[in-house]
């Protein structure tokens, strides 16, 4: 089956109260203004693009990644960025969001084009795209994934441990209390609670307050659901496709029928994850709140993104060595001061096989 189509049949079993496909993508509205954590993020989106495109080309001897999403050092609030914005937002229209990367044969690779063809129009390029063997959009997470899920897992125990304790104290010392008609409803709640159902516990604190002993109870009962809100907090980092963009990549997929991967890069390693196993994901209602949740991003304008949990996608970098960082002065119109920090080097290192098993390339790589 075309690739294109496997994803267009996909795309049929996704809610359109999650993704409208029938409807056209929102209007964006041009940003005025940059911030010194904006130019930060993008810094470290810049980087971690380099990165993975520098491990593909020092690995490969077969294979040749090329930079092609539409970027530009221009920030918004300097001279010719609302006409650079402009243009974006038309050919996202026209032919979809580019992904970062392409991944193209080296007997493919045009070596006068270079390896980037990011200010190239599409109209010139066109042909060239389609010859691709993988586009990938590469995200950046400013965590050590193994770091966090060994602290999350820590901390998962300790708040479980909390809440079961802090139940089985209740329940030990103040039955006389909960034993009452008008209370007795606590128990039920309190024996319901295990370590299988914290994740979907709830209830609401009594507020008792008649002397010291219902004080030292009501304490205990927000004690309890302090730590039963804490297990139930997400607990992955995630590789995290705004639904905005789920559109926008679909477009492109239509016109190129190119196979798409997302990369999360983290300080210590790479998960990959492909298009079509997104889609997969977030058609089956059971995977809901357990490998992905939909969430609105407070740091990105508060825009839906589904978060899927990184460890649902496959390893493709092992390793990272760290880059070197410094802080840098921006001076803007009207003298404002923008201060930022800036990547360099650092190098991925990545699980061969894994690659090529995500992307499905065979033979030597």
């Amino acid at each position: 089956m075309i690739y294109f189509n496997k994803i267009r049949e996909l795309t049929k079993g996704i809610p359109i109260e999650l993704v409208d496909f029938s409807q056209p993508r929102d209007t964006a509205r041009t940003p005025t203004q940059a911030s010194s954590n904006f130019i930060t993020k993008k810094e470290q989106g810049d980087w971690a693009e380099n990165l993975i495109l520098r491990a593909i080309n020092e690995s490969s001897k077969n294979y040749v990644a090329v930079k092609y999403g539409k970027s530009d050092d221009i920030i918004a609030g300097e001279e010719g960025f609302d006409t650079f914005y402009q243009e974006f937002q038309n050919e996202l229209d026209t032919i979809g969001k580019r992904p970062d990367l392409l991944i193209f044969k080296k007997a493919e690779f045009k070596q006068d084009l270079g390896y980037d063809i990011s200010r190239i129009s599409h109209g010139q390029i066109t042909d060239y795209v389609k010859r691709a063997v993988a586009g990938i959009e590469v995200r950046s997470s400013a965590f050590l994934i193994d770091r966090y899920y060994e602290t999350m897992q820590k901390r998962t125990e300790k708040f479980v441990k909390i809440a079961l304790e802090t139940k089985n104290k209740i329940l030990d010392d103040y039955q006389d209390i909960l034993s009452q008609p008008s209370r007795s409803n606590y128990i039920d709640v309190l024996n319901g609670i295990t370590e299988k159902t914290l994740n979907v516990t709830g209830f609401k604190v009594p507020g008792w307050r008649s002397n010291e002993r219902f004080i030292q109870l009501n304490d205990l009962f927000k004690q309890l659901k302090t730590a039963i809100k804490e297990t139930q907090k997400r607990d992955y980092l995630s590789i995290t496709p705004k639904v905005e963009d789920i559109k926008v990549v679909y477009k492109w997929i239509e016109i190129f029928n190119v196979p798409h991967f997302y990369f999360q890069v983290f300080f210590d390693k790479v998960y990959g994850i492909s298009f079509e196993q997104i889609l997969q994901i977030i058609s089956n209602p059971n995977n809901d709140g357990v490998i992905f949740s939909v969430e609105s991003d407070t740091k990105n304008q508060n825009k839906t993104t589904i978060k899927i949990d990184s460890k649902s996608g496959t390893e493709v970098a092992y390793k990272i060595d760290e880059p070197n960082h410094e802080s840098i002065r921006k001076e803007m119109d009207r003298g404002r001061l923008l201060f930022y920090v800036t990547f360099k080097g650092g190098t991925a290192y990545l699980d061969i096989n894994n690659f090529k098993n995500i992307l499905g390339i065979k033979g030597d790589f």
